[in-house]
């Protein structure tokens, strides 16, 4: 049981090295000397030094699954690898891409000859240890193709995955997904942080997201590396108040607009990082503006250089 495994950061690295904990083997490919070395020695992987040298090491029918950030990279990898691929191969884009892109990819794909799955995969750096969720789009020939190792990277063979339905289906399902993470990440920073706002109550943050883990009804994975993260350092007071977004948010709000299904926690957790990136920083300044024009309202200034 071979598969080949394309970008090794610290997600793919992890994947592989699972992958091979459950018995199967890897011939691993990256740019990057350093991460090959890093799995260099683990056994049942084998780095191979280009995606031509890669290919070469899989017996026919290979499976290759792409871990690269979605975009241009993993475009610019398929575009060279699927003419060195034969026709019978699988190939599965792991990335957190568009769904509507996967559907082209397969179109791609299939003038090679060559089998489509998009894969959404979840479960970030515990997957190592924990397994990770994966949701599958892609025929029943090309999950099937796919689903030994698929059940080795789950936390069960038979839980934590799901064939979600055609090409597209499973990072659709991904991208939802990621948008109600968004929203119940927000809940319960803004829940804390009103919280802890209460000064007069002095209240312990750390001891409640504790209390909350056992037998509450917000008790969730979420809770448990929030709790950790507040035993830590309650302040956070190292911590700069940005928030990124990696586009899966983005592409549920518009998918809810275009299906006229209404997502208003989502959409507003997604303002909200916007908002913590600076990009509400101009609508503030005229806010303020306008304020000091019909009420004489002081502006609050710059100091001097």
């Amino acid at each position: 049981m071979r598969i080949g495994m394309i970008g090794l950061g610290r997600m793919g690295a992890n994947m592989t090295r699972r992958l091979a904990r459950g018995g199967a083997q890897i011939a691993a490919f990256d740019v990057s000397e350093a991460a090959r070395d890093a799995l260099s020695g683990t056994a049942g992987v084998v780095t191979a030094d280009s995606l031509a040298a890669l290919i070469e090491a899989l017996p026919a029918p290979r499976v290759v699954w792409l871990m690269l950030p979605a975009g241009p990279l993993t475009q610019g990898t398929l575009e060279t690898l699927l003419p060195l691929m034969s026709a019978g191969d699988t190939l599965v884009d792991g990335a957190n891409a568009y769904y509507r892109d996967a559907v082209d990819r397969a179109r791609d794909a299939g003038a090679h000859g060559v089998h489509f799955v998009d894969a959404g995969v979840s479960g970030g750096i515990w997957g190592l240890d924990n397994g990770y969720a994966v949701m599958l789009g892609g025929s029943d020939a090309a999950v099937a193709a796919v689903t030994p190792f698929v059940r080795i990277l789950a936390p069960t063979p038979d839980t934590g995955w799901l064939h979600c339905g055609p090409i597209g289906a499973g990072h659709f399902v991904k991208m939802v997904h990621n948008g109600i993470e968004y929203g119940m990440m927000q809940a319960m920073a803004e829940g804390f942080a009103l919280m802890g706002a209460k000064d007069a109550m002095d209240l312990d943050l750390a001891a409640i997201a504790q209390t909350w883990r056992h037998g509450s009804v917000v008790r969730s994975w979420l809770l448990d590396l929030t709790a950790d993260a507040l035993s830590r350092d309650a302040v956070m007071g190292g911590v700069q108040p940005v928030v990124a977004d990696s586009g899966e948010g983005r592409w549920t709000v518009l998918e809810s607009v275009e299906l006229g299904v209404p997502t208003p926690v989502m959409t507003l957790a997604l303002m909200n990082r916007f908002d913590t990136q600076g990009k509400g920083a101009y609508a503030a300044k005229l806010l303020a503006t306008m304020r000091n024009m019909f009420g004489g309202h002081a502006l609050a200034r710059k100091p001097a250089d």
